[in-house]
This record gives C-alpha cells, structure tokens and sequence, in this order.
C-alpha cells in the first residue's frame, strides 16, 4: 500500500517535510485516510523573522497600486486553476455549492480587495487619515494623521469549514496593507489549503518572504511576536481566548483579531404571516443556512425567533422543506447537502444537540436517514436537526451552545421588546437577520439589537432577489462581532487594511506636514509664476503650484440672470423684503453655485491642454454670502496627485473663494491631467 502524502509547509521560500510520525487526514465522506500533516522542526522563529525582514521589506516599497496589482494576478492566476481546489473540495464534505462560496467566493474577495486597493487608495505607501486639525490661531501650528504599515508579520490562524475564503479573505487585506503573511490552516482540510498555498507560492507572484504556509501546529511562533505584529484568528471561543492568554499577546500587546463562536439569530417580524412572502423568506433562510456547508458557517442561523403564534406553522414548514434535503456524496449533482468535516466533528455536533435538548424537542432530524452514494457512517453525515424551545424566556443554554452543524433551534416571542431581549442573550453575534417588510418593525429591531451585532441583513420581497442571504459575509462589509463573536472585525472593505496599519498623529507646521503628507496644507509655501497651472502636465505639476485670480464683481444683475436662466428663484436671492431678519443672511445674496461658475471662469485655462476633465467637486462649504457690489477672487492650489495609468493621473485642487480678504467657499476640485502635453 502507497504511503499517505505528507502535506509540506512553505517557510523562507522554499518547501519543509517534517520528520517523523505524521497524524493522518480523513475523507469527511468516507473517512478513508487521505494525507498526514505535521510541521515537526519547523523553525518557525526564522520564518517571522523572514517574513518581517524579507516579505516585510519588500511589500513597503510598493505602493497600494502595485501591491492590488499583484492581488489581482493572484486572483487571476486561482481561477485559472480552480479545477483542482474543486476535486480536493469534495473531500471536506462539501457540495458543489459549498466549493463555490469558498473557492469562487475566496478569488473574488481578492478580486474585490485588488478594485478598492486600486480605486480607492492612493499611489503611496502610506495614507492620510482624516482632515487636517487647525492647533493653533494663526494657522501656523497644525495636525493631521497618518496610516503607515505595521513592520512585522500577519499570523493567520484559520478554520476548518472555509479553507479557501478563510486564508485568503485575510490575505488580501494584509498584503494590500503591506504586510506579509504567516498561514496556518486547520487540520481536517488541510489538504485543500496546502494546493492553494503551492499555487501562491509556486506563482511566483508574491515577492519572496510575503507569504509562509504552516501545514500542522505552529509550534512556539507566538512566542517570538512582537508589537508590530498582528493575529488573526477564526475558531472556537475556547481556542481564543487560550490565544489572547498567551503572554506574549499581552505583553508586546499584539494586535489579536478574533471570530469565534456566534449563535447568530434570525427574526421573523410580526408581519410575516403564512401567504406573505417574507414568511416564505424566513423559512427558506433558516433551510439554506442549516444545509450549506452542512451548517457549519460561523455565520450559519443557529436561533430562529418567531412570533409565539406561529411557532407551529413555522415549525411545519420548515421540517417539510428540510424533508427534501437530499444528503449524499459531495460530488453528485442531486445532492444538496454533503457531510460535515470530520467524524470528531460530528460527534461533537451531537453532543452539543443533547445539551440543547434539556431545553428544547426536536422536530425534525433524528433518526435513520438516506444517504446517496456513501456509507451515512464511515463519512460524516448528518441529518439537519430542527428544535424547539419549550420556553424561551426561560432557556439559558439555546443561548450559549453552538452546535456547529446542520442544526437550529426555533424560539417563540411574545413582542418585539422580547424578541430584541432574546437575540442579546446570545451575548454578541457576527450576524442577524430580521425578516420584515414593515418599516418601523426594522427600524426598531435593529436600533434594538445592533449593538450586539457585527452586520445585520434587513430582508424583505423588495430586495430578496439580489440579496445575499444571511450567511454571507463580503468583503465590502465588516465581518467580526462583540462579545461571544471575538470582538475583531475582518475585512469591511478598506477598514480591513487600517487593520494591518499603525494610526499615528503628526503635529508640526504646514511646510512640513505638506512634505511629510504629499498634500498641500493651506498655510504652506505656493508657487506662483506667469505659467497657469492648466497649461501644465501631470508630472510637471508640483504641490502648492497656485493660481490667484483678478477679482470679479458680482452684480444685482448676475444674480438674477442666474437665478431666471437656471429656474432657481430662491427668496434669498430675489426678494429683499422676505430677507430681513433672516439669521444668515443681511439681505439678498448670490447663488452659491453661481459663485462657483464665476470661480470657474476665473481660473479656467480655456485652450486645450493637459487638463482633460474636470470630474467632480469634495468638501464643498459655503462660508460666508455675497452681497452684490461684492468682488470675489480665486485662489487654486495643487493639493495632492494620484497616478491613474499610464495616460494621466488625478489632480486634488484646493479651491478657496473668498471677498474682501474672507473665505466665502471652499471646496477640493479634481481634474485628470495628461501625462504630456
């Protein structure tokens, strides 16, 4: 007989083979032994150290651009070979289905990181973080923040039930943000997470020392972080907090990222009658949760709250859609649910249900079931298990056991005061779902329960046809939840990469923070000569390059050609009677935006040149009105650049209007600049 593969870990750049015993892996479908794993002699202190030093190094010489470049050559290089992660899936347990939301849902979360990296982060290596805080009278003293990247390593500790999406749902952030990382997947799939780490590493995308993989325990690497470092765990709740005990964690305060545990709720809302289709919503969600990946989604409804009355209807209904369920081998086009991870898995999932029964009758689920095309016990198949509280007021464990499986329990409500109350006994949840289409319903539901919640999904006939469902976390929203969930937040689109940066105020002059930030701070130096700055290329452009412009007077007549040409009739700008008094102004006033066309008429170079468009206006403020009789003047200043591509880049303007030496507008103009004349 063969001997059993050995899964490798991927550590300072090349491939390591443990020595010695090796625990083996199971086939969740018919528990036939598939590869052993083990990371014995691992130096796992040299790979943080490779890692900080090497991956580190040369991921901050990237800017955000070049680094979501690589990101979307990874993601393009995975879906080129998904074929072989599928045919590794069916050994998980998993479905077709199932495989499509790790795999596919994996890549596309490097997709979507590799899009926001591009379009919303700058070409730099660091970021600005919020405005620039006046400190001082004059000006001349000011403060700002700044994101730069942390200077060690990303340990990624990841689950069993997503080996896909899990590792590479925290890559993405980490490598966008510029630190390398350390993967290490969970034993009962590894086997697929080891092929997806040889097709990043034998890619040869990454630059060397960006990411390690760890096939089998991670040894004493914690024991070598610092606090530029950073831990990301998913797993259980116990795991977790052994993790953050660890005395370097709270030594070196090592940033530690969790998600455990979550007994997410779903709520049907007293509206969603049988014949309503939020009620058909309900039931379909609680039966699609329960099924896919076997139920054992972090995510997944473990507490189905409905209105006391239609406990039974609800019950009935869900039991008869469960009854077509068709649970078999992963790999059949007829099967809808494959088996859980592992047989440890399933026993643990049955014994977490007989402590659920203390309190609650099962409704469906027990009992021998049909399994098609495998052996219901040599793989880890599981019928999906409906319970019921008997009292929910008084049920203590439906709140505090997680069955990681094809299992939910039903809770009976009287009112939506009790049903806010019973969701927060769950002791903070990643998700829940309100089921409604009444919308004060869902505005009390969830101002009632969001502080428990990590997301919560408002669902109704409107939007169930785009709509995501439940247990689906995207990589443009925050995944993570207080409390029992972990306390930590992964992705939530770019605040997922703030994560892997150290926010850091800066105090100083304008001169300097200018300097420091590449871009422009009213108080700093300008430069101003005969040449307008539109008649200037993207590169030829320096921050600070100005524009003043001659004054303008805004006449009685402007303003009201203005107001009868653009059909804004306003008082305030044509009836001086029904003025007076009035808090803000001291009489009639110009149009703001008739401000803004005179300050466009004043700066614009009108003759073809590098500018190619103008594209929209920030932080647009009207300061002070414009009587008239009043001149107005235009200072324009370039405030930031941004590369696009090779043909142009985006010009920030600092625009200030002002009269009679005060500011009346200010606002950011942005414009692409060609590259050449």
């Amino acid at each position: 007989m063969a001997e059993l593969p050995l899964l490798r870990s991927y550590a300072l750049d090349r491939w390591f083979a443990a020595a010695g015993p090796a625990p083996e892996v199971h086939s969740a479908v018919t528990g036939a032994p598939i590869a052993r794993v083990s990371a014995a002699g691992l130096d796992v202190a040299a790979m943080a150290t490779h890692a900080r030093r090497v991956g580190g190094r040369a991921l901050r010489r990237l800017s955000f651009h070049e680094r979501a470049g690589l990101l979307k050559k990874l993601a393009v290089h995975l879906g080129e070979h998904k074929p072989a992660l599928y045919a590794l899936s069916t050994d998980t347990g998993a479905t077709k289905t199932d495989s499509w939301i790790d795999i596919d849902g994996g890549i596309g979360t490097l997709f979507a990181y590799a899009s926001k990296g591009r379009r919303e982060l700058p070409a730099s290596t660091f970021l600005l973080d919020g405005p620039v805080e006046g400190l001082s009278k004059h000006g001349t003293f000011v403060g700002r923040h700044i994101l730069t990247s942390l200077r060690g390593v990303a340990v990624h500790i990841n689950a069993f039930n997503f080996p896909v999406w899990g590792l590479l749902e925290k890559l993405g952030p980490a490598l966008l943000a510029g630190v390398p990382v350390i993967a290490k997947p969970a034993t009962a799939t590894a086997p697929l997470a080891e092929a997806l780490a040889r097709l990043i590493a034998e890619s040869g995308i990454l630059p060397a020392g960006a990411f390690q993989f760890v096939a089998g325990s991670v040894g004493d690497l914690l024991d070598h972080l610092t606090g530029q470092d950073v831990v990301s765990f998913t797993g259980s709740a116990a795991t977790a907090a052994a993790l953050q005990r660890h005395p370097k964690i709270a030594e070196q305060s090592v940033r530690f990222v969790a998600e455990r545990d979550s007994l997410n709720a779903s709520i049907l809302g007293p509206d969603a009658v049988p014949g309503t289709p939020e009620f058909d919503l309900f039931v379909k969600g609680v039966v699609a949760e329960m099924t896919v990946k076997a139920g054992q989604k972090c995510t997944a409804i473990r507490r189905a709250l409905v209105p006391a009355d239609l406990v039974e209807p609800v019950g009935a209904a869900i039991a008869e859609r469960l009854a077509r369920i068709r649970i078999g081998h992963p790999g059949l086009e007829t099967t809808k649910m494959g088996a859980l991870a592992s047989l440890a898995q399933r026993r643990d999932v049955l014994a977490q249900v007989e402590k659920l029964k203390t309190e609650a009758d099962v409704i469906c689920g027990e009992g021998a079931f049909a399994v098609d095309g495998a052996d219901a016990d040599r793989g880890a198949f599981l019928a999906p298990i409906l319970l019921r509280a008997r009292d929910a007021a008084s049920a203590r464990l439906v709140h505090a056991v997680e069955a990681f499986g094809p299992v939910s329990t039903l809770l009976g409500y009287r009112d939506l005061d009790e049903a806010i109350d019973l969701v927060h006994r769950g002791e903070g949840s990643l998700v829940a779902s309100l089921v409604t289409h009444d919308p004060q319903v869902a505005r009390d539901v969830v101002l009632g329960i969001a502080a428990s919640h990590g997301r919560i999904l408002v669902l109704d006939r409107d939007c169930a046809g785009e709509s995501t469902g439940h247990g689906s976390p995207l990589p443009q929203l925050v995944h993570g939840g207080p409390g029992r969930a972990g306390g930590g937040e992964e992705m939530g689109g770019i605040r997922g990469v703030h994560h892997h940066m150290q926010r850091t105020a800066l105090q100083g002059s304008p001169a300097l923070l200018t300097a420091i930030g590449a871009s422009w701070i009213k108080g700093a130096p300008e430069i101003i000569d005969e040449v307008h700055p539109f008649r200037m290329t993207f590169g030829e452009l320096e921050l600070g390059r100005s524009f003043r412009s001659k004054p303008r007077v805004v006449t009685l007549e402007d303003i009201e050609h203005f107001a009868h040409f653009t059909g804004d009739t306003f008082y305030a700008h044509m009836d001086e009677e029904a003025v007076k008094g009035h808090p803000f102004f001291p009489g009639r006033v110009a149009h703001g935006y008739l401000l803004l066309a005179f300050a466009a008429g004043l700066f614009v170079e009108p003759a073809r040149g590098p500018v190619l468009a103008n594209y929209g206006l920030d932080e647009l403020r009207f300061l002070k009105p414009v009587q008239p009789g009043e001149a107005i003047e235009v200072r324009l200043t370039v405030k930031s650049k941004n590369p696009r591509n090779a043909d142009y880049g985006e010009v920030r303007w600092d625009v200030e209007i002002t009269s009679g030496g005060e500011t009346c507008a200010t606002y950011d103009l942005l414009t692409m600049n060609a590259h050449s004349a």
